[in-house]
């Protein structure tokens, strides 16, 4: 691993181009991997989701990567030449800190059965991926497991469960690749105290790993500065390797709902007050709230999101041991169909809707599609 990870989580890629996602560079139409790849880009992130749908076979959306989707991209990554980065969720939908729900089929387990479970599908789906020649080149085991895992009995305070459901991981992805590097993830990366106590109570009871990943977004997650001593505190006092595992920045605060409405509607509406009403009702809109803009460093416009990047890639090749980044879902660009839960998989979560696109305004594409100026940041990084 000698190059400076420039690397991008498209794990929504396939589910964008179904639902008639374009991308353009420089007026050109081209395949949206094929243009992060011309900029320089060289990893792919992917999530795995155990089985995002229902009983009725209804898929959750947000890409709903399951391993069938998951082989498809790794082996269109790495056709291009680039690494892959396998990201386990250990849940059939979104994992984070707000929320690790158990796989359907995991449900009633014992301490011992998920252990057994945890260790058995991930030794599944490395085999799988290496029988596809889609092999991942790191993998992480558990998503932002900064409140544990497979909740609740792998819900933080309980480290010695947490210890024991991600060794399970470890040693079923090291039971295929003895080689592969793995990568724990946790979020808020400008939190210092918290990385440390969460890293001294796993290295005590856990398996060995080689990256500590971090997510930073930065109206979440703390100042520039707090990332960059957490990041060095991190390598110095655990002698690991330091991935910024998610991070993305707005370019705009423009709203984009209007370019998430049905084509089957978009012509009924019989005013604009109408139509209003319904995107109102039934679309998301922009990711970052103006309440939070006040916390940023840099405009939300093309060149803050330009001149952020070219900022987190020096403080990150200012640490020693700092491999590089992972931008979240660059691609992620506004179309009808393709948001973060469908009705199936509110349900499963219990969360409320509606799941439309929360993350167009963070995308390295406009909502046209076109790529943007921090692309060519990013390519120019040396």
């Amino acid at each position: 691993m000698n190059d400076f990870i420039k690397g991008m989580d498209i794990s929504t890629l396939i589910e964008e181009e179904e639902c008639g996602a374009k991308f353009y560079d420089n007026g050109a139409e081209k395949d949206a991997l094929e243009i992060l790849r011309s900029y320089g880009c060289n990893y792919v992130r992917l999530r795995i989701w155990n089985d995002p749908y229902d009983e009725d076979k209804n898929p959750y959306g947000a890409g709903t990567n399951d391993l069938e989707k998951t082989i498809m991209l790794s082996k269109r990554a790495k056709k291009l030449g680039m690494g892959v980065l396998l990201d386990f969720h250990y849940s059939d939908f979104w994992a984070d800190p707000g929320k690790q729900i158990l796989p359907k089929a995991w449900r009633g387990f014992s301490v011992e059965e998920l252990e057994s479970a945890v260790y058995e599908y991930s030794l599944e789906v490395m085999r799988a991926l290496h029988e596809a020649d889609a092999a991942p080149t790191m993998v992480q085991v558990g998503n932002e497991i900064t409140n544990g895992l497979l909740w609740p009995s792998g819900k933080k305070p309980e480290f010695d469960n947490i210890a024991r459901y991600i060794n399970a991981g470890i040693r079923g992805v090291r039971a295929i690749d003895d080689k592969v590097d793995i990568m724990l993830h946790l979020d808020n990366g400008g939190f210092n105290s918290m990385y440390v106590e969460w890293f001294d109570n796993y290295i005590k009871r856990g398996e060995d790993f080689q990256i500590i990943g971090f997510s930073y977004y930065p109206f979440w997650h703390g100042t520039l500065e707090e990332l960059s001593f957490n990041m060095s505190d991190m390598a110095r006092r655990y002698g690991k390797k330091i991935v910024v595992a998610e991070v993305s920045m707005g370019f705009t605060m423009e709203d984009y709902r209007e370019y998430e409405i049905p084509y089957q509607i978009r012509d009924t509406f019989k005013s604009d007050e109408e139509k209003a009403k319904w995107v109102n009702d039934n679309l998301m809109g922009k990711a970052t709230r103006e309440n939070l803009i006040e916390k940023l460093t840099y405009p939300m416009s093309p060149e803050g999101q330009r001149d952020f990047m070219v900022d987190i890639m020096e403080r990150i090749s200012n640490v020693d041991g700092g491999l590089g980044f992972f931008y979240w879902e660059p691609a992620w660009i506004p179309v009808p169909g393709c948001g973060w839960a469908t009705e199936a998989a509110l349900k499963y979560t219990g969360e409320k809707g509606p799941g439309g696109n929360e993350w167009a305004n963070q995308a390295l594409f406009d909502y046209d599609g076109n790529s943007l100026p921090a692309l060519a940041a990013i390519r120019d990084f040396i």
